[in-house]
């Protein structure tokens, strides 16, 4: 099997975690799908992903889940790595989605911690060394203990990332992070580590890490992306300028659970339908007048530009 050395070299910076755009009906908008991509790209953002917590996969169906894939796998046309989020709380599912990513040619598949089920550690060991057997395609392990219930311990990943040559990465929504740190520790300095905690990807930079997946890129993709340039150019003052620039938005992109907040900035903005399926649903219509109030410190909103509740 190869040793992944060249996409591991492309699979650096800000890869931005798309939003699952719906119609007012609820239907996917693949259209405004392809159009953010696009925008994305040009702003800079350094690879794509698509179905992972940001794209709300837990509402899509598993054919919903494969077309969203095909779009965008179509839309970013090679440009820029792709990396969609293939888990989901059942294995045999987690397999055939990992699997036709494979099959469409993507750089990477994001998998997730099975969420709701709480495996114990042992356990998740079986469930991404078959995902991984399964495929020949590099698996980046996706772990946010705040929504699975469990934590992947780093002695677990570092056994995984030995015995399963395609687990090359890890995005860790852990907002410990002395745990972090001993990621790289125990996995080796060549594992790639990217920050899900918005707080954490300058920081995460620091320690080794090969970029972040921030939700927060869905709104600014051109300074998201300049903190790592700006850190890989060693301009470190800048880097750390544009960190706590950007953190009044990232504060207030997740005072509700991502991606309500997230959803109705974009609206805002005019950049999609703010609509998500319930169980989901937009935030207060007083924390939309603060989103509204951080966001146009950031960007010109249009003046027609409303949300609905």
């Amino acid at each position: 099997m190869s040793d992944f050395t060249s996409i591991k070299k492309r699979l650096r910076g800000s890869i931005a975690p798309i939003i699952t755009p719906f119609y007012e009906s609820g239907s996917v908008d693949f259209e405004t799908l392809e159009r953010l991509i696009h925008w994305h790209i040009e702003s800079g953002t350094h690879g794509i992903s698509v179905t992972g917590t940001t794209g709300e996969p837990s509402s899509l169906t598993v054919e919903e889940r494969v077309q969203v894939m095909e779009v965008a796998m179509k839309a970013v046309g090679g440009r820029v790595p792709f990396v969609p989020g293939t888990g989901s709380t059942n294995h045999d599912e987690t397999i055939y989605l990992t699997k036709k990513a494979e099959e469409m040619g993507v750089d990477a598949a994001m998998v997730i911690v099975p969420y709701y089920n709480k495996p114990s550690q042992h356990a998740l060991y079986k469930h991404f060394k078959a995902v991984a057997d399964a495929v020949s395609i590099p698996i980046i392990v996706y772990n946010i203990p705040g929504r699975t219930g469990v934590n992947m311990e780093p002695k677990t990943l570092a056994r995984l990332h030995n015995d399963c040559p395609n687990i090359i990465g890890v995005k860790e929504s852990n907002k410990d992070f002395e745990h972090v740190n001993r990621v790289l520790l125990e996995c080796g300095r060549d594992f790639l580590l990217y920050s899900g905690i918005e707080l954490l990807c300058y920081p995460m930079l620091a320690i080794g890490g090969a970029g972040y997946i921030s939700a927060t890129a869905n709104v600014e993709p051109k300074k998201v992306a300049e903190v790592y340039d700006a850190y890989a150019a060693g301009n470190h003052d800048r880097a750390l300028e544009l960190h706590y620039e950007l953190m009044p938005l990232n504060d207030v992109l997740f005072k509700d659970t991502n991606p309500a907040p997230l959803k109705a900035a974009l609206g805002m903005m005019g950049k999609i339908k703010p609509v998500l399926r319930l169980p989901m649903d937009l935030p207060t219509e007083a924390l939309q007048q603060e989103i509204r109030e951080v966001l146009q410190t950031y960007v010109d909103l249009p003046s027609t530009s409303v949300t609905s509740n």
